[in-house]
């Protein structure tokens, strides 16, 4: 049976609308003409303008770029019925309300039509697994904001535990970068009279103890990084004026920040500072005293403490002695050996083709580390083996193909932890909603506690993943997700999506929108893992960084020939 063509579907899926979409995602390089080339000098750019953002000749030329593509796009009243279709979807308050464990608190910011800034509330682990569990609120931002007369913006808490009665709260105007804080008592629901407060500024807080701050922000001259953050480190105590706070650590201008890190997990108590030499490099410092000694790593690894342990992740292949460890691998140590010199590791991950290390959460006694197959996430549960020699693993029954993101519910500080071993599991994929689990380490049932609705029917839907042959010969993996009775007769609408960039993963992920109003209506949608995207580890990604660059849009378009070869589509169907 041949699928319907753009014309055929109900409502259509013209080539107007097509093409008018294309202009829109587009129209601001078609309309500039290129300026004049000179061998001589750079050449100038006339269009610096518009990099003022809130500049009024900027914001007036978007407006009337919106303007020409709400007219294109806006005609006919099948437009306001995909908009309220889609605008159900977003506005849907059938949602999973994810959550942090604080104590014996679940906290989370829940935000609605009637909640458009949130409210800061908390349950139980008892009441969260009902269907509809008794919430109380903790902050409500929108009315705060009306209180004060201020647009505030919620950025988070930073709460001292095992309490976890008081909390640093961060707000911003609008959702600026620069956030204030102020300290807030979760009992008594109130801002603390006299307590720890921070001017706006892009800050960075850690608690030392319940009077003692460790605090990275703007204290002055010549105290910010040349990207504006913070540069130095002080000790501020309860009630003592900020300019007073002693220095700790001071980094250099040319980083991108400097922070602080309190490790309070009883017997295993350490404080560091991270010292961000740009996106991906940092030095590790351990504060002893008034001294700061630098933990020896190679620059662009991430090293986390967990408890006698040492973790690192490695983006660079590390030669220790005579054994290479390749990027994208990682390691654990015994802490106190590796600082003391020693460099014995276990593998507890290392790469191969199509596959590529995702994160790790640890609970009090384990290491489960995400990992992905071919673009899919698995789950490996790491503990050290009976008879104390090495660490064994153990697969984690989890849906594949498919997205796996994991917290853990264990909170360090408490010795007698009810919840030491588990985690939340959230599953997902392309044409099954998101669904959030609780799991415990030794168990292999998976609890299911929410569950976001369907909002298409994917009835007679599949999903297929190809791959493409670059222009320098890489494969590049992509996903086709077809709908109801569609096949290769190279007619399908279809439209093509791709990011490459910051190690972002274009894994299987459910959405509503896509599903209602394109797949549902008979159209193909396509999802391209290209290099610059993090779906095969940090190779993947600086493939496509700065002189190579190109190589992100050559697997695009690869891709896009790929579908016509393979009679998915032709380029007069295909939309980007």
């Amino acid at each position: 049976m041949r699928s319907p063509s753009a014309a055929a579907l109900a409502p259509p899926l013209n080539r107007r609308a097509a093409a008018a979409a294309g202009a829109a995602a587009i129209g601001a390089l078609l309309v500039l003409p290129a300026p004049a080339m000179s061998q001589a000098q750079p050449p100038e750019d006339p269009y610096l303008w518009l990099e003022e953002v809130e500049g009024e000749r900027a914001l007036d030329w978007v407006r009337q770029r919106n303007a020409e593509s709400e007219h294109e796009l806006g005609r006919g009243a099948e437009f306001a019925a995909s908009r309220a279709r889609i605008l159900e979807v977003l506005d849907s308050r059938e949602q999973i309300p994810y959550v942090v464990r604080r104590g014996d608190w679940l906290y989370n910011l829940w935000q609605d039509a009637a909640n458009p800034r949130g409210l800061w509330r908390r349950t139980t682990l008892a009441e969260f697994r009902r269907r509809e569990p008794a919430w109380q609120t903790v902050l409500d931002v929108d009315a705060l904001g009306r209180a004060e007369g201020r647009n505030w913006v919620w950025g988070g808490a930073t709460c001292f535990g095992p309490e976890y009665r008081r909390c640093l709260v961060k707000l911003s105007l609008g959702g600026a970068d620069a956030a204030l804080l102020r300290e807030f008592d979760t009992v008594e629901r109130r801002f603390v009279v006299d307590g720890f407060a921070l001017p706006e500024a892009k800050s960075s807080v850690a608690w030392l103890d319940a009077d003692t701050l460790l605090v990275g922000t703007d204290f002055g001259a010549d105290t910010l990084t040349d990207s504006g953050y913070p540069r130095q480190i002080r000790r501020w105590r309860r009630g003592q004026p900020l300019a007073r706070a002693e220095l700790l650590f001071e980094g250099e201008r040319g980083d991108v920040a400097v922070g602080a890190e309190v490790d309070r997990t009883p017997g295993f108590e350490r404080t560091l500072v991270v010292q961000a030499l740009d996106f991906y490099r940092n030095r590790v410092y351990l504060l002893q005293g008034a001294r700061a000694v630098e933990v020896p790593k190679p620059a662009d690894a991430q090293i986390e403490f967990w408890r006698a342990h040492l973790l690192l992740a490695l983006r660079s292949d590390w030669e220790v002695g005579d054994r290479r460890y390749r990027a994208g691998s990682l390691l654990i140590a015994d802490a106190q050996a590796y600082l003391a010199g020693e460099r014995r590791f276990e593998l507890l991950f290392e790469p191969a083709p199509g596959r590529s290390y995702d994160g790790h959460v640890t609970t009090r006694s384990a290491v489960l580390v995400q990992w992905l197959d071919n673009v899919a996430s698995r789950v490996d549960v790491w503990q050290p083996a009976a008879d104390g020699r090495g660490w064994q693993r153990q697969a984690l029954p989890a849906p594949y193909p498919g997205t796996l993101a994991l917290s853990a519910l264990h909170d360090p500080l408490l010795g007698d932890d009810a919840l030491a071993e588990h985690f939340l599991l959230n599953a997902a994929d392309f044409l099954a909603p998101d669904s959030l689990r609780l799991g415990r380490v030794g168990a292999d049932a998976l609890e299911t506690l929410k569950s976001r609705p369907a909002f298409f029917d994917a009835e007679g839907m599949r999903v297929e993943q190809f791959h493409a042959r670059s222009r320098d010969g890489t494969r590049v993996p992509y996903f086709v997700l077809w709908p109801r009775g569609a096949r290769a007769d190279g007619d399908n609408p279809t439209l093509l999506y791709g990011y490459g960039g910051f190690e972002v993963s274009m894994q299987p992920r459910y959405s509503g929108t896509v599903g209602r109003e394109w797949l549902a209506r008979g159209g193909v949608y396509v999802v391209a893992n290209i290099r610059g995207g993090g779906e095969f580890g940090p190779a993947w990604h600086q493939a496509a960084l700065q002189r190579h660059r190109q190589r992100s849009f050559d697997d695009f378009i690869a891709v896009a020939e790929d579908l016509a070869a393979r009679r998915i589509t032709r380029p007069a169907r295909l939309g980007v």
